[in-house]
């Protein structure tokens, strides 16, 4: 992995996907939920644990209108 894709911040989307609310991050769907909160506490551990390891993370969560 190059330096210059550390320092590309990991994007955690919570996002809609089969009728529940799932993390996205490169593709993949995990912590499925039909409840939104608790996607959006898993998809923020998931962040949270990549920053301790010293990489960047974003969280960016589905609504009405687009990401917010």
């Amino acid at each position: 992995m190059s330096s210059s894709s550390l320092s590309q911040p990991l994007i955690f989307r919570v996002v809609q996907h089969d009728g529940a609310w799932s993390v996205e991050h490169q593709g993949h769907y995990s912590s499925r939920s039909p409840d939104k909160a608790v996607a959006v506490a898993s998809a923020t551990k998931l962040a949270r644990a990549a920053i301790t390891v010293g990489r960047p993370a974003q969280v960016r969560i589905e609504g009405e209108t687009g990401y917010f």
